[in-house]
Protein backbone atom coordinates (compact mmCIF):
# COMPACT_ATOMS: atom_id res chain seq x y z
CA UNK A 1 0.00 0.00 0.00
CA UNK A 2 1.08 3.57 -0.65
CA UNK A 3 0.15 7.04 0.58
CA UNK A 4 -1.54 9.58 -1.67
CA UNK A 5 -1.76 13.29 -0.96
CA UNK A 6 -4.49 15.54 -2.37
CA UNK A 7 -4.49 19.34 -2.33
CA UNK A 8 -8.06 20.65 -2.34
CA UNK A 9 -9.84 23.91 -2.99
CA UNK A 10 -13.52 24.22 -2.11
CA UNK A 11 -16.45 26.52 -1.65
CA UNK A 12 -17.74 25.63 1.81
CA UNK A 13 -21.06 27.46 1.47
CA UNK A 14 -23.23 24.41 0.84
CA UNK A 15 -21.53 22.09 3.33
CA UNK A 16 -21.82 21.44 7.07
CA UNK A 17 -18.07 21.69 7.44
CA UNK A 18 -15.37 19.12 6.80
CA UNK A 19 -16.26 16.23 9.10
CA UNK A 20 -18.45 13.42 7.81
CA UNK A 21 -21.73 13.00 9.72
CA UNK A 22 -23.66 9.87 10.67
CA UNK A 23 -26.68 11.26 8.83
CA UNK A 24 -25.94 10.70 5.11
CA UNK A 25 -28.31 13.53 4.13
CA UNK A 26 -25.99 16.11 5.73
CA UNK A 27 -23.50 17.32 3.12
CA UNK A 28 -19.89 17.61 4.25
CA UNK A 29 -16.62 17.93 2.36
CA UNK A 30 -15.25 14.69 3.80
CA UNK A 31 -18.46 12.82 3.05
CA UNK A 32 -18.67 13.93 -0.59
CA UNK A 33 -14.95 13.37 -1.24
CA UNK A 34 -14.84 9.96 0.44
CA UNK A 35 -17.89 8.70 -1.45
CA UNK A 36 -16.45 9.59 -4.86
CA UNK A 37 -12.92 8.53 -3.95
CA UNK A 38 -14.03 5.03 -2.97
CA UNK A 39 -15.76 4.64 -6.34
CA UNK A 40 -12.51 5.50 -8.17
CA UNK A 41 -10.07 3.39 -6.09
CA UNK A 42 -12.61 0.59 -5.46
CA UNK A 43 -11.80 0.19 -1.78
CA UNK A 44 -12.71 1.81 1.57
CA UNK A 45 -10.79 5.01 2.28
CA UNK A 46 -9.99 6.76 5.53
CA UNK A 47 -8.91 10.37 5.11
CA UNK A 48 -6.56 12.43 7.26
CA UNK A 49 -7.01 16.19 6.88
CA UNK A 50 -4.77 19.13 7.75
CA UNK A 51 -7.62 21.37 8.96
CA UNK A 52 -11.17 20.37 9.96
CA UNK A 53 -12.89 23.46 8.59
CA UNK A 54 -16.25 24.53 10.06
CA UNK A 55 -19.56 24.91 8.24
CA UNK A 56 -19.34 27.63 5.61
CA UNK A 57 -15.53 27.92 5.73
CA UNK A 58 -13.67 27.65 2.42
CA UNK A 59 -10.26 26.35 1.38
CA UNK A 60 -7.73 27.19 -1.28
CA UNK A 61 -4.96 24.87 -0.06
CA UNK A 62 -6.47 22.14 2.11
CA UNK A 63 -4.45 18.89 2.24
CA UNK A 64 -5.69 15.34 2.77
CA UNK A 65 -3.90 12.01 2.71
CA UNK A 66 -4.91 8.36 2.68
CA UNK A 67 -3.41 4.91 2.32
CA UNK A 68 -4.43 2.88 -0.70
CA UNK A 69 -3.61 -0.28 -2.61
CA UNK A 70 -5.04 1.24 -5.78
CA UNK A 71 -2.85 1.47 -8.87
CA UNK A 72 -4.86 4.32 -10.41
CA UNK A 73 -2.30 7.03 -11.38
CA UNK A 74 -2.66 10.18 -9.22
CA UNK A 75 -3.41 12.47 -12.16
CA UNK A 76 -6.12 10.17 -13.47
CA UNK A 77 -7.55 10.08 -9.96
CA UNK A 78 -7.55 13.90 -9.86
CA UNK A 79 -9.39 14.16 -13.17
CA UNK A 80 -12.01 11.58 -12.15
CA UNK A 81 -12.71 13.34 -8.86
CA UNK A 82 -13.00 16.74 -10.51
CA UNK A 83 -15.51 15.42 -13.03
CA UNK A 84 -17.69 14.31 -10.13
CA UNK A 85 -17.15 17.08 -7.56
CA UNK A 86 -16.18 20.34 -9.30
CA UNK A 87 -16.76 23.21 -9.04
CA UNK A 88 -17.70 22.99 -5.33
CA UNK A 89 -14.75 20.73 -4.52
CA UNK A 90 -11.66 20.70 -6.74
CA UNK A 91 -8.58 18.51 -6.46
CA UNK A 92 -5.82 20.94 -7.37
CA UNK A 93 -3.06 18.35 -7.15
CA UNK A 94 -2.74 14.60 -6.50
CA UNK A 95 0.68 13.14 -5.73
CA UNK A 96 2.36 10.18 -4.13
CA UNK A 97 3.64 10.89 -0.62
CA UNK A 98 6.45 9.25 1.33
CA UNK A 99 5.66 6.43 3.74
CA UNK A 100 4.61 7.90 7.06
CA UNK A 101 3.21 11.12 5.62
CA UNK A 102 0.02 12.25 7.33
CA UNK A 103 -1.80 15.40 6.23
CA UNK A 104 -2.64 16.33 9.81
CA UNK A 105 0.24 15.12 11.94
CA UNK A 106 3.05 15.90 9.47
CA UNK A 107 1.97 19.54 9.10
CA UNK A 108 4.16 22.19 10.71
CA UNK A 109 2.03 25.24 9.88
CA UNK A 110 -1.35 26.42 8.62
CA UNK A 111 -2.27 29.76 7.08
CA UNK A 112 -5.77 31.24 6.99
CA UNK A 113 -7.09 34.39 5.34
CA UNK A 114 -10.18 36.31 6.38
CA UNK A 115 -11.71 38.89 4.05
CA UNK A 116 -14.00 41.78 4.99
CA UNK A 117 -15.82 43.71 2.25
CA UNK A 118 -16.06 47.34 3.36
CA UNK A 119 -17.97 48.60 0.28
CA UNK A 120 -21.36 50.28 0.68
CA UNK A 121 -23.12 47.53 -1.31
CA UNK A 122 -22.38 43.79 -1.37
CA UNK A 123 -20.88 42.25 -4.50
CA UNK A 124 -22.99 39.31 -5.73
CA UNK A 125 -19.92 37.73 -7.35
CA UNK A 126 -17.86 37.60 -4.13
CA UNK A 127 -20.51 37.67 -1.43
CA UNK A 128 -20.16 33.98 -0.58
CA UNK A 129 -16.50 34.46 0.33
CA UNK A 130 -16.40 37.71 2.34
CA UNK A 131 -18.00 39.31 5.36
CA UNK A 132 -19.80 42.31 3.94
CA UNK A 133 -19.51 45.00 6.60
CA UNK A 134 -19.97 48.51 5.10
CA UNK A 135 -17.63 51.28 6.25
CA UNK A 136 -13.90 51.66 6.68
CA UNK A 137 -12.24 50.08 9.70
CA UNK A 138 -9.28 51.78 11.37
CA UNK A 139 -6.44 49.62 10.08
CA UNK A 140 -3.68 51.18 12.23
CA UNK A 141 -5.23 50.24 15.59
CA UNK A 142 -6.06 46.80 14.24
CA UNK A 143 -2.41 46.21 13.35
CA UNK A 144 -1.32 47.33 16.82
CA UNK A 145 -3.79 44.94 18.43
CA UNK A 146 -2.71 42.09 16.14
CA UNK A 147 0.96 42.46 17.07
CA UNK A 148 0.15 42.10 20.77
CA UNK A 149 -1.04 38.49 20.39
CA UNK A 150 1.67 37.16 18.06
CA UNK A 151 3.86 34.52 19.65
CA UNK A 152 3.31 31.42 21.78
CA UNK A 153 0.37 31.96 24.13
CA UNK A 154 -2.59 30.30 25.76
CA UNK A 155 -5.45 31.24 23.40
CA UNK A 156 -8.31 30.11 25.66
CA UNK A 157 -9.97 33.52 25.24
CA UNK A 158 -10.17 33.03 21.48
CA UNK A 159 -11.55 29.52 21.06
CA UNK A 160 -14.25 27.07 22.03
CA UNK A 161 -13.37 24.83 24.94
CA UNK A 162 -11.43 21.91 23.40
CA UNK A 163 -12.22 19.62 26.31
CA UNK A 164 -10.49 18.65 29.51
CA UNK A 165 -6.81 17.88 29.23
CA UNK A 166 -6.34 19.40 25.76
CA UNK A 167 -3.84 22.21 25.41
CA UNK A 168 -4.94 25.67 24.31
CA UNK A 169 -1.37 26.87 23.78
CA UNK A 170 -0.50 27.70 20.19
CA UNK A 171 2.31 29.55 18.42
CA UNK A 172 0.75 32.33 16.35
CA UNK A 173 3.59 33.17 13.98
CA UNK A 174 1.85 35.93 12.06
CA UNK A 175 -1.32 38.01 12.25
CA UNK A 176 -1.44 40.78 9.65
CA UNK A 177 -4.02 43.29 8.45
CA UNK A 178 -3.96 44.77 4.93
CA UNK A 179 -6.35 46.42 2.50
CA UNK A 180 -6.78 46.28 -1.26
CA UNK A 181 -9.56 48.45 -2.58
CA UNK A 182 -12.69 47.75 -0.56
CA UNK A 183 -11.44 44.43 0.81
CA UNK A 184 -9.66 44.25 4.14
CA UNK A 185 -7.71 41.02 4.61
CA UNK A 186 -6.53 39.48 7.88
CA UNK A 187 -3.98 36.67 7.58
CA UNK A 188 -3.07 34.32 10.38
CA UNK A 189 -0.33 31.69 10.41
CA UNK A 190 0.34 29.28 13.26
CA UNK A 191 1.64 25.80 13.99
CA UNK A 192 -2.01 24.83 14.48
CA UNK A 193 -5.29 26.55 15.33
CA UNK A 194 -7.97 25.94 17.92
CA UNK A 195 -11.66 25.62 17.08
CA UNK A 196 -13.00 29.03 15.98
CA UNK A 197 -9.69 30.70 16.92
CA UNK A 198 -9.25 32.68 13.69
CA UNK A 199 -12.86 33.84 13.57
CA UNK A 200 -12.66 34.94 17.20
CA UNK A 201 -9.43 36.87 16.59
CA UNK A 202 -10.98 38.53 13.54
CA UNK A 203 -14.16 39.46 15.39
CA UNK A 204 -12.11 41.09 18.15
CA UNK A 205 -9.86 42.92 15.68
CA UNK A 206 -12.94 44.28 13.90
CA UNK A 207 -14.19 45.57 17.26
CA UNK A 208 -10.87 47.42 17.55
CA UNK A 209 -11.21 48.71 13.99
CA UNK A 210 -14.61 50.24 14.64
CA UNK A 211 -13.44 51.66 17.99
CA UNK A 212 -15.54 49.48 20.28
CA UNK A 213 -12.26 48.28 21.80
CA UNK A 214 -8.88 49.96 22.17
CA UNK A 215 -5.81 48.19 20.75
CA UNK A 216 -4.39 47.91 24.28
CA UNK A 217 -7.35 45.77 25.39
CA UNK A 218 -6.33 42.95 23.03
CA UNK A 219 -3.45 41.81 25.27
CA UNK A 220 -5.71 41.89 28.31
CA UNK A 221 -8.28 39.67 26.58
CA UNK A 222 -5.52 37.21 25.67
CA UNK A 223 -4.16 37.22 29.22
CA UNK A 224 -7.57 36.56 30.76
CA UNK A 225 -7.58 33.01 29.32
CA UNK A 226 -11.37 33.15 29.41
CA UNK A 227 -13.71 32.92 26.42
CA UNK A 228 -16.02 35.48 28.02
CA UNK A 229 -13.26 38.11 27.88
CA UNK A 230 -13.56 38.26 24.07
CA UNK A 231 -17.27 39.04 24.44
CA UNK A 232 -18.45 36.38 22.01
CA UNK A 233 -17.16 38.35 19.00
CA UNK A 234 -17.11 35.71 16.26
CA UNK A 235 -16.72 36.73 12.62
CA UNK A 236 -19.06 34.92 10.16
CA UNK A 237 -17.65 31.73 8.67
CA UNK A 238 -18.12 32.79 5.03
CA UNK A 239 -15.15 35.18 5.10
CA UNK A 240 -12.63 32.52 6.18
CA UNK A 241 -10.44 30.39 3.92
CA UNK A 242 -7.66 27.88 4.63
CA UNK A 243 -4.98 29.13 2.26
CA UNK A 244 -1.97 26.92 2.78
CA UNK A 245 -0.52 24.07 4.84
CA UNK A 246 3.22 23.79 5.43
CA UNK A 247 5.23 20.56 5.69
CA UNK A 248 8.92 19.77 6.20
CA UNK A 249 10.80 19.99 2.91
CA UNK A 250 11.74 16.31 3.12
CA UNK A 251 8.05 15.42 2.82
CA UNK A 252 7.43 17.55 -0.25
CA UNK A 253 10.26 16.38 -2.49
CA UNK A 254 9.39 16.16 -6.20
CA UNK A 255 10.69 12.60 -6.29
CA UNK A 256 7.44 11.48 -4.66
CA UNK A 257 5.37 12.84 -7.55
CA UNK A 258 4.43 11.06 -10.73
Amino acid sequence: MGVLRLTLAYDGTGFRGWARQHDPTIRTIEGELTERLEVVVREPVRLSVAGRTDAGVHARGQVVSFRTASTVPPDRLRRALNRALAPEIVVVEATEAPEGFDARFSAIGREYAYRVDEADSPDPFTGRFVWHRPGRLAIGPMRTAARSVVGEHDFSSFCRDPGQGRSTVRHLRRLTVSRRGDVLEIRAEADAFLHQMVRSLVGTLVAVGDERLSPEEMAGILGARDRRAAGGRLAPSRGLSLERVRYPRALTSPRFRR
